[in-house]
């Protein structure tokens, strides 16, 4: 007797093991739309998984203080990426907030991005993928990527001495050839404010 689509859909999450994220079409070999979908209905009702968003489902973490433990904007926003095979950068306050240069945490964060642009609510979140030239997402390093698009949001004229000392030390933590590279493709003024932390990393 073949097994149902939700004894298949079960079987393949718990082989990703828990944190893992998956979307509808990951299971797509395994019924038609409508089969599928209800398979999930009931594999949340049983808590074998959890709905992030519509067609975003993560087999949940269980902690023995904490519960239930669900996966971070960046990890639901990579998995997005990764899936429409797409570069995305963090921009504006969020840029900010994962410097540490503010500790207000945004509503909505935007990522730059060379697919198509989209709202995904995300709880009281909102990840929003705005379309963007392929030089805006050519950024590579975790940090000068950051470092870049959180002074593009202060700006030229408002930027101050203590955010610059600190964005540069931050970017002491840099690989060199990856903020050599990104620098490449910033703004002017910005290539000057952080030219500096290049002979910092080398000379170290």
């Amino acid at each position: 007797m073949p097994e149902s689509t939700e004894i298949q859909i079960l079987k393949k999450i718990r082989k990703a093991g828990r944190g893992s994220l998956f979307f509808v079409d990951n299971f797509a070999a395994l019924g038609n739309a409508k089969t599928v979908n209800k398979a999930l209905e009931r594999l949340v009702q049983s808590g074998d998984l959890y709905r992030v968003a519509t067609g975003i489902y993560v087999r949940p973490v269980k902690d023995k203080y904490l519960g239930m433990v669900l996966p971070g904007i960046d990890d639901i926003a990579v998995a997005i990426a990764k899936r429409d095979k797409a570069r995305i950068v963090p921009t504006g306050s969020y840029a900010m907030y994962k410097l540490g240069l503010t500790t207000q945490v945004p509503l909505n964060i935007v990522y730059y991005t060379d697919a198509s642009s989209r709202k995904i609510k995300i709880g009281r979140q909102t990840i929003t993928f705005k379309g963007a030239s392929s030089k805006s997402v050519a950024l590579i390093g975790e940090l000068s990527k950051l470092a870049i698009q959180a002074l593009r949001t202060i700006g030229k004229d408002k930027v101050t001495e203590t955010e610059i000392q600190k964005i540069r030390e931050i970017l002491k933590n840099e690989k060199p050839y990856h903020l050599q590279h990104d620098l490449k493709l910033a703004p002017e003024w910005i290539r000057k404010l952080l030219w500096p932390s290049i002979n910092s990393i080398t000379n170290e």
